[in-house]
């Protein structure tokens, strides 16, 4: 190999590649992620206040560099940009920033169309050729045009905890409809998290191919994604 070590990170999950650019995703806690690209461009989405809602959000503050901040909705647990280091251009909808194209698609916070707690944004776009997409708290079932839109997504990071999102089952009717390679869960149950919403358990149940990191990070390329989709549980980092 020219002399060079090839880097593996399995985690028992699938190895990364030495060709092609490399994408690295990181689960800070709750519906919170930065994605970060070959060239460095770091992607934060959906950060949290620490401390609100009453103190049932208890995860410390996000507090990366970012180029990019992606705000699904403003809601306290989803939309605290202060902490996030850098000058970050922040995006409540589609855009172009830090030379990414963002795609921007519509939908509700719950299955009344908004009459509860409002629209959300799901985002979807790409970094080194890895086409991602964020559900935010999605809360209802998506329309067959809406699941165009994000069709073909690689990394599907999706709501799972149900009250306020979709519940596992709807969950595993979109992963089921979209096939994406990577399915990366969020917004459930934890220690730090004092919504009654339910744990990552509930959505794993009978499901193939789960694989726990261990780890609130990971590495992917494009040309190793899994043959077979796999769910991939990372640990909150704070």
């Amino acid at each position: 190999m020219n002399g060079r070590q090839v880097r593996t990170i399995h985690y028992q999950l699938f190895t990364i590649h030495q060709k092609g650019g490399i994408v690295k995703i990181k689960y800070y806690a709750h519906a919170c992620f930065g994605v970060a690209g070959s060239d460095g461009v770091r992607v934060i989405i959906d950060p949290y206040e620490p401390g609100s809602f009453d103190g049932a959000i208890q995860y410390a503050a996000v507090e990366d560099e970012a180029a990019v901040i992606l705000v699904s909705h403003d809601h306290a647990d989803h939309n605290y940009t202060k902490s996030i280091k850098g000058t970050p251009e922040i995006l409540k909808g589609a855009g172009q920033a830090a030379g990414i194209d963002f795609k921007a698609i519509e939908v509700f916070h719950d299955e009344s169309q908004g009459s509860d707690r409002g629209e959300v944004v799901i985002f979807v776009w790409e970094q080194d050729g890895i086409k991602i997409c964020h559900l935010g708290d999605l809360g209802h079932t998506l329309s067959e045009e809406q699941l165009g839109r994000i069709a073909g997504s690689d990394v599907l990071l999706i709501p799972v905890g149900g009250l306020y999102t979709i519940d596992a089952e709807a969950a595993g009717g979109i992963v089921e409809t979209l096939s994406p390679k990577l399915v990366i869960p969020m917004h459930f149950k934890t220690p730090k998290c004092g919504f009654p919403i339910a744990p990552v358990e509930d959505f794993l149940k009978g499901k193939a191919n789960v694989k726990k990191a261990g780890s609130s990070e990971l590495e992917i390329s494009k040309d190793m994604l899994p043959a077979e989709q796999e769910i991939v549980v990372l640990e909150p980092s704070l």
